[in-house]
């Protein structure tokens, strides 16, 4: 979830990318057309956009799929919580026998004590990993249900290009005339109520 907004950022950096390439084709053709060569007949070039902070806010599915996250962690976190409480208390146990402890079971709870630190670090890490990549599951998810649902939406509306905006973006100013964010996330959570 984390990784959403700077996915999208980076996205929009490409869509600007490719918007300056345009515009620049767009002047050689008017260089052409004013040197007699003929100009090609184009359309209306809009832009518009989508406040990706509102949509995290205020898309049902983007908040279900973050508690699911969130209950995933929580419960990787007990998990890890568990297995280290029963870990102390064998450590517990080896401080109370002390010095009544032979060299062989001294070495012994030795090896056991590197051992249990050992299948802790790889249990953790192979929670880590499996939570990585279900919340990573989970991102490209959403940002495909919202690709879908904006190439429909862009079937009557005809925006040349459609970009993500939050605090991280390179757009410096914005007229709101081009937000399309409420019209997006009303169409989202229609979308999701459907799949209910």
């Amino acid at each position: 979830m984390k990784y959403i907004s700077t996915i999208l950022s980076i996205i929009a950096l490409g869509l600007i990318g490719v918007l300056f390439f345009s515009q620049s084709k767009q002047i050689d053709q008017l260089k052409k057309h004013v040197d007699g060569e003929k100009k090609s007949t184009g359309t209306g070039f809009k832009i518009a956009y989508f406040d990706l902070d509102s949509l995290q806010a205020h898309y049902d599915y983007f908040k279900d799929v973050q508690d699911v996250a969130k209950n995933k962690e929580n419960a990787m976190n007990l998990e890890l919580s568990s297995m280290d409480r029963s870990n102390q208390k064998k450590i517990e146990e080896w401080r109370q026998k002390g010095n009544t402890m032979t060299q062989v079971e001294g070495e012994q709870a030795q090896q056991e004590y590197q051992q249990m630190q050992q299948r802790f670090a790889s249990r953790k890490q192979e929670l880590e990993q499996q939570l990585y990549k279900e919340e990573e599951d989970m991102r490209m998810n959403i940002r495909r249900k919202v690709e879908e649902y904006l190439k429909d939406y862009n079937k009557q509306k005809q925006y040349s290009y459609i970009i993500a905006y939050d605090g991280n973006s390179f757009v410096y100013n914005k007229d709101t005339v081009y937000n399309i964010t409420s019209e997006l996330v009303g169409g989202l959570n229609a979308a999701y109520k459907k799949t209910k």
